[in-house]
């Protein structure tokens, strides 16, 4: 895995992406991977993440996240 992130690393150096970018977009799939993962389930979500439930639910809204999407039928 430590040699995947190094090669993404690079490439994203060399595309020229800004390193606020790069975190954003890090931390939003991150979100989502973990709400899928919780079946959108943000309390067993957030204690996944090791955040608050609120600061959960702020960064939910900041990337346009649908929790709804996560859940299973």
């Amino acid at each position: 895995m430590k040699d995947q992130l190094e090669a993404l690393v690079g490439q994203m150096v060399e595309r020229g992406i800004q390193f606020d970018e790069a975190i954003n977009e890090f931390e939003k799939k991150f979100i989502k991977r973990v709400l899928d993962r919780s079946r959108g389930n943000q309390s067993r979500a957030a204690r996944l993440l090791g955040i608050h439930r609120n600061t959960l639910s702020r960064k939910i809204d900041l990337y346009k996240l649908d929790p709804r999407h996560h859940r299973r039928p």
